[in-house]
């Protein structure tokens, strides 16, 4: 897994192409405001034990959102930090249990529509606790 975590004071996305059919067709972009954006990759090695990924990655989306001041998060697939990708429908999984960990944890926790490209606006402040990349 690797985890690029980005607070964003401005984070907003338009659906462009859909590339996995099997998943929801989303046709609205969103944009949220002072949020710790997740760019995830989940690789293939992952799938061998998903549950300590999943709880390495809420122990670092918590820790991160807490050095920024934020309980919000948005979680994006971003299958771009490594050569290897784990299975779609294991990823999206992951992704919802993270997810449902995080809203339980009383932090908003959102998804960007999985597989899709998006149009992403990114607008972040330039201290060094605004960007943290950790390979899990």
């Amino acid at each position: 897994m690797k985890l690029l975590m980005i607070y964003c004071a401005k984070f907003g996305y338009t659906p462009q192409v859909h590339t996995l059919p099997e998943f929801p067709e989303v046709k609205e972009g969103q944009e949220f405001a002072d949020s710790l954006v997740a760019f995830i990759h989940a690789e293939e090695q992952d799938e061998e034990n998903l549950k300590a990924v999943e709880t390495k990655m809420v122990k670092n989306l918590k820790w991160a959102a807490k050095k920024n001041n934020t309980r919000k998060v948005v979680l994006h697939s971003f299958a771009h930090l490594a050569e290897t990708k784990a299975n779609p429908f294991l990823t999206k999984d992951l992704f919802d249990k993270v997810e449902l960990r995080m809203q339980n944890a009383d932090y908003e926790c959102v998804q960007t529509p999985f597989g899709y490209f998006l149009d992403i606006d990114v607008q972040a402040p330039g201290i060094s606790q605004a960007r943290i990349f950790k390979a899990i």
